[in-house]
């Protein structure tokens, strides 16, 4: 079944998007009551608050994902986006049922690489480097690219350990081909040492290199970003800190390379929760990441004066697609023996992304 066949076939019914956020609530509570330890709800960190508060867990998506396998409930409800929840059915036993609630909450980095634009790359690639080149993927990409790195030698990435799976990946060959965030695998390479002028964007749609070919690139970066740390800007950057003398800035290194150099400190999400958690009262900061995030550690950490590194930011999108409606929708489908919105991934397909999943996970406890 298609996606679109998915959505088509287990629309919610209207009437749930009348019911206000009070009844929702109390909806939900009693289904998720009646269902007891057979459900499991992780929320990713970019969830909306009313969301979280259901939460059996919060936290990134791989770490949510690891969560739902350590667990014997039936059915998790994952609040995140289709490859969180993609990575949650590839980890846990095929008795465990993972549902999104909504089907239409993607992401937009991980739709940049297509896996017939990446199959037809990797010829491309190959006919011009040879035997050289190893691939890894973000996390944030869907199974059929964590399974492309798995088939082809590559592994997963997270922001967290990112630095260490590039330096791995160039002691076993020549160059990396890393998916599908071009931002992330710029930053970390360049932290590591290695010079911009040794890497290349390969654009997917034009099926063409932007810059300069030559013998000795040593990263190749899929041209795809998140379209949420893409916006933050120096410019904007430079403002704050004509306003705020002791400003500190922290993004995430998603964000573009000019916004990460500009930056006092950078680091994926645990890094930047961690570090405002344990920033001196009193202290100001401008943190580059999703709103969501940034509006629940300045509501919870209120010693400190806590802003958007984008005043015009909105919330994640796609992400928030999961909303009161929807998530009770699907806590009383269950309670009625229904699952709707179940995410499965092919057999073959797990099997291949697990492999990349496990070279990653043999190495680092995430």
């Amino acid at each position: 079944m298609s996606l679109l066949d998915a959505i088509k076939k287990e629309t919610m019914p209207g009437y749930y998007q009348k019911m206000d956020d009070q009844t929702l609530e109390v909806r939900a509570r009693e289904a998720r009551e009646k269902l007891g330890e057979r459900l499991f709800i992780p929320g990713h960190h970019y969830q909306r608050d009313e969301i979280i508060a259901f939460a059996d867990a919060s936290g990134d998506s791989l770490q949510l994902a690891q969560q739902s396998a350590a667990t014997t409930a039936d059915y998790i409800v994952f609040c995140g986006v289709h490859f969180m929840a993609e990575t949650a059915d590839i980890l846990t036993t095929d008795e465990q049922k993972v549902i999104l609630p909504d089907m239409r909450a993607g992401c937009s980095m991980a739709d940049m690489a297509d896996i017939r634009q990446t199959e037809r790359a990797w010829e491309k690639l190959t006919e011009q480097f040879g035997d050289t080149i190893l691939p890894l993927t973000y996390v944030n990409s869907t199974a059929a690219i964590k399974a492309f790195c798995g088939r082809h030698g590559g592994a997963t990435v997270t922001s967290s350990n990112a630095s260490e799976m590039i330096e791995e990946a160039l002691e076993r060959k020549e160059r990396l081909l890393f998916l599908p965030d071009q931002h992330l695998g710029r930053n970390t390479a360049y932290d590591l040492g290695i010079p911009l002028e040794q890497m290349i964007v390969w654009d997917p749609i034009r099926e063409t290199f932007e810059g300069e070919v030559h013998d000795d690139i040593k990263v190749i970066l899929w041209k795809g970003h998140c379209s949420v740390h893409e916006k933050f800007t120096v410019d904007y950057m430079e403002k704050l800190r004509g306003e705020y003398e002791d400003l500190q800035v922290i993004v995430h290194p998603e964000c573009s390379w000019e916004v990460v150099q500009a930056a006092d400190r950078d680091g994926s999400t645990k890094k930047i929760i961690d570090t405002i958690a344990s920033a001196p009262s009193g202290t100001t900061w401008a943190i580059g990441t999703e709103m969501n995030l940034v509006q629940r550690l300045a509501n919870t950490h209120t010693d400190k004066m806590i802003m958007s590194l984008n005043p015009n930011m909105c919330p994640c999108l796609t992400m928030n697609r999961i909303d009161l409606a929807h998530f009770t929708w699907c806590l009383e489908e269950l309670v009625e023996g229904r699952v709707v919105n179940e995410i499965s991934v092919d057999e073959s397909t797990a099997i291949e992304a697990r492999t990349a999943l496990d070279r990653m996970l043999s190495t680092f406890a995430i």
